[in-house]
């Protein structure tokens, strides 16, 4: 059995974050759903609103999703941040910054430990290599815009695809929306009349589930779909995901007047050409977001990168402070 795992800086992964919506698989598309709404950091941008203090469950989704593709496309806003991915194979934590050329990310532990001197010396060399071929570093901005492009193509058909009742409201916490803030509940259902434009958007048809929107803010908190039946690509033929698959995406206001992804869970199976097998498990938890100089270049991002890392190593030396727990 081949297991695929999904992860942001692979969106190069965020890969990554990703490949979205490949011939090949559809799965990535359900790993980019938020993951490429963040991919330009959520910056602050004027927000949408209405005068009436209870939009419709629909003009609350089309509110924030223009919010989010709006979001996505300012460049202007970009961090460090951390990330750990807990998969049946172990866990992996990486650093990533946000370049104005492409996100730089670097493995800094596997299952809590840091690397040893050789695979860190590996990372340092994958970097550097980026950083002398600017053909290769090119090659990876393109790949992180059109996966950014088809994850926008998701977000925008979401008012379209589903049919949305409402389902009560939550409060925000530090980790889901902003803190305090009321979060309205909406069901989804696939709405039988959408007819998916492409491949990309034919995932949705097999989804159900529920949305988090920050009633304020007109931002998408939680995304939570589950497929409650099997889903072909390809028109059967590439593949299909199994019914039962799972994935949760959440964002969270950063501190800084910016939203970004704060956790993303999958839990897929399926079949490729019929016959591999995969299966997707993980969930990443993304924290420590600090805002960097928009014009960070790949070059800097690796420095601050680096920086980074050493300041960690002397976190963990004999009589130094303990760092923060969650973002481990």
């Amino acid at each position: 059995m081949s297991c695929y795992t999904v992860s942001v800086g692979d969106r190069t992964s965020l890969e990554k974050l990703i490949r979205i919506a490949t011939a090949v698989s559809l799965a990535p598309v359900l790993a980019g759903l938020l993951a490429g709404i963040t991919a330009s950091s959520l910056a602050a941008v004027p927000l949408l609103s209405f005068s009436g203090d209870s939009p419709s469950p629909i003009e609350l989704v089309r509110a924030a999703v223009a919010n989010e593709v709006a979001a996505a496309n300012d460049n202007s806003t970009k961090h460090l941040f951390r990330s750990r991915k807990q998969t049946p194979q172990g866990s992996q934590t990486r650093l990533y910054v946000e370049t104005r050329e492409a996100m730089a990310g670097m493995t800094i532990a596997y299952n809590d430990k840091p690397l040893a001197p050789e695979q860190s010396q590996g990372e340092e060399a994958r970097l550097a290599d980026l950083v002398a071929h600017p053909d290769q570093l090119s090659r990876k901005h393109f790949q992180e815009k059109d996966s950014a492009e088809r994850t926008l193509r998701i977000v925008k058909a979401l008012p379209d695809a589903f049919l949305y009742d409402y389902d009560g409201e939550e409060r925000g916490t530090a980790d889901l929306g902003k803190d305090g803030a009321r979060l309205v509940r909406l069901k989804f259902r696939p709405n039988p009349a959408f007819a998916p434009p492409s491949r990309v958007e034919q995932v949705l048809q097999g989804m159900q589930g529920f949305v988090l929107i920050d009633s304020t803010a007109r931002r998408i908190a939680r995304i939570d779909g589950t497929l409650f039946k099997e889903v072909g690509f390809g028109w059967g033929i590439l593949g299909h995901l199994d019914k039962g698959g799972h994935f949760l995406v959440e964002q969270s206001e950063v501190g800084d007047g910016s939203w970004d992804i704060s956790r993303m869970s999958l839990k897929f199976t399926g079949k490729i050409l019929l016959f591999k097998s995969i299966a997707i498990t993980s969930e990443e938890v993304f924290s420590e977001f600090r805002r960097v100089p928009p014009d960070t270049t790949f070059a800097q991002g690796v420095e601050m990168l680096k920086a980074e890392e050493a300041r960690l190593d002397g976190n963990h030396q004999p009589g130094a402070a303990a760092t923060d727990p969650k973002s481990h």
